[in-house]
């Protein structure tokens, strides 16, 4: 890989505790979640619509109470994190990453879970490697561990409606209880 001349970006921490039973991963946050310091903070994003689709009974806390969306999210047993630490980017495009690092999955400690759900292409790409830092961090039973490869939530994903993201989303989630 050829080194690029853009800075370095530090991504954000995981949202995880101990109820996580879904552990959500996206490629790395994009350039208004990392100036709001926001998991999916860019408005035409569908994660957090879809998420209070599948949850309508439970309002989802305004976009300016985060630590309030953070702790919804656990609350409904849901964890998120990105598969990349660091990289160099210019703009939000997964296509423009550069010199990707991935994070230290092997670090997490998550008794409940359940599956993992890659939000899009690029973050599903680390799956299996995902699965092995878990295993060797001490998960228990890594090879029954579902991992679903989930349409992006991104704007950039034109190509599935709103309608047939929430319904895969959906799907995952009620396989696992939380819908």
């Amino acid at each position: 890989m050829t080194p690029s001349n853009s800075p370095a970006l530090a991504g954000l921490a995981p949202i995880v505790g101990e109820r996580t039973a879904v552990l959500i991963l996206g490629s790395f946050p994009g350039a208004r979640s990392l100036a709001q310091q926001q998991y999916y903070a860019h408005p035409q994003n569908h994660f957090w619509k879809i998420l209070q689709a599948i949850w309508p009974a439970h309002a989802l806390p305004d976009a300016a109470d985060f630590a309030g969306r953070r702790q919804w999210l656990l609350d409904h047993g849901l964890g998120l994190w990105d598969v990349y630490a660091a990289c160099a980017r210019e703009g939000s495009l997964d296509s423009a990453i550069r010199d990707a690092v991935v994070n230290d999955f092997g670090g997490l400690r998550l008794p409940r879970l359940a599956a993992i759900a890659h939000n899009g292409a690029e973050s599903f790409k680390h799956a299996p490697r995902v699965v092995a830092a878990l295993a060797a961090g001490g998960l228990s039973h890594p090879s029954d561990l579902p991992v679903y490869r989930l349409p992006s939530t991104s704007p950039a994903n034109a190509s599935w409606s709103f309608d047939r993201k929430l319904d895969a989303w959906r799907d995952v989630f009620a396989r696992h209880g939380l819908a």
